[in-house]
């Protein structure tokens, strides 16, 4: 009977132990995304996709034809003005010079005979050998002669211009950022050869919707983020805004400097470009949550109030009435005031006086 009683006894202790081992850890705190409650069509941030690229791009291009026979052409290459980039055979263009030349000199040779000509006859003429039209005559046929002649002059100048469009010349100096043909290619007058990235200052190109373009204005100051340069911010400057619309993209072309360039920026990179807007002072004050934040149920629309306390932070559900909904959110008529912050993700998992941390 005692060794039951022993054993009894043991097993109470040991259970005892085991009660006093375990812990009750606290539930971890949520956390939370919110917004404060602002008013509609205040300051507020937009930002938009672009592209950079330097603020002169000259597309290269021979204006005659012919075969290449010489291309010093290379993506990234550096060039400076007047460096020769690329020639072509120009046989046409030579034959078509030389055919020039030889005209002029049947040219010349055709006013010399007429100038000797009139020379005679007004020899002739001034003795009473010959008559007036006679003489008449032969002037006009050297003013003739001497009038071919000088356009087969201009045609030798117009042949010799031609056969200069078979060399392609850097016009500025910059970096060749593409190249379009080979050498022993057959080209036409304006094809395309290369593309040459000309300037010092570079620029970003966007398109805007109607929404957003009359708020932008020349002189305005943007902020310039390119995804691929890490945590590197620019500060840039609206120079055009296009008074039509890009039937191609439906939005209005704008051109942005950037003001101070770096040389890890480069032409194609994509852009982020952030416009800070100011308040609309003629438009009533109106607060406006974002449609994510607003739950419903039985009893009505809602959002989560945060309210912030000494050693917690809690959420609190709030039921408000909304009025109409625009590209901002909801409009609120009751339930909330200016600064309010209320949270903006995951309502249907937040339960009214739960702990929260904001993120």
């Amino acid at each position: 009977m005692k060794r039951k009683g022993l054993i009894i006894l043991t097993v109470t202790l040991l259970s005892l132990s085991s009660c006093k081992e375990k812990v009750v850890e606290p539930a971890p705190v949520r956390p939370v995304i919110y917004q404060e409650v602002g008013y509609l069509g205040g300051d507020d941030q937009r930002t938009f996709s672009g592209t950079a690229k330097t603020e002169r791009v000259i597309n290269l291009s021979f204006r005659s034809s012919g075969i290449i026979t010489l291309f010093n052409l290379k993506i990234g290459q550096l060039v400076k003005k007047g460096d020769l980039l690329a020639k072509l055979d120009n046989v046409q263009a030579r034959l078509n010079y030389e055919s020039a030349i030889s005209a002029q000199n049947s040219a010349a040779s055709e006013m010399n005979t007429a100038k000797l000509s009139l020379q005679r006859t007004k020899v002739l003429y001034e003795k009473g050998s010959l008559s007036l039209s006679e003489y008449e005559s032969a002037k006009n046929a050297y003013k003739t002669a001497q009038a071919g002649f000088e356009s087969a002059k201009r045609k030798v100048g117009i042949e010799a211009e031609q056969i200069k469009f078979g060399f392609l010349y850097a016009p500025e100096d910059g970096i060749i950022a593409a190249v379009n043909a080979e050498i022993e290619e057959n080209v036409s007058p304006g094809q395309n050869i290369a593309v040459l990235n000309a300037g010092t200052e570079m620029e970003i190109s966007l398109g805007l919707p109607e929404s957003i373009i009359n708020r932008v204005n020349q002189g305005m100051g943007v902020i310039i983020e390119f995804p691929v340069l890490t945590d590197a911010k620019f500060s840039g400057v609206v120079t055009e805004v296009s008074p039509s619309v890009d039937i191609n993209t439906a939005t209005y072309p704008v051109r942005i400097v950037v003001k101070i360039p770096s040389t890890e920026i480069r032409s194609g990179m994509a852009a982020n470009i952030t416009f800070q807007f100011e308040a609309d002072k003629n438009q009533p004050k109106q607060l406006v949550v974002p449609p994510i934040s607003v739950g419903e149920d039985g009893n009505g629309r809602f959002v989560f109030l945060i309210k912030e306390e000494a050693d917690k932070t809690t959420v609190h559900k709030q039921y408000i009435k909304v009025g109409a909904l625009s590209s901002e959110g909801f409009a609120i008529m009751d339930g909330l005031s200016l600064g309010d912050k209320i949270a903006t993700a995951g309502l249907q998992t937040l339960l009214h006086g739960q702990e929260v941390r904001l993120q």
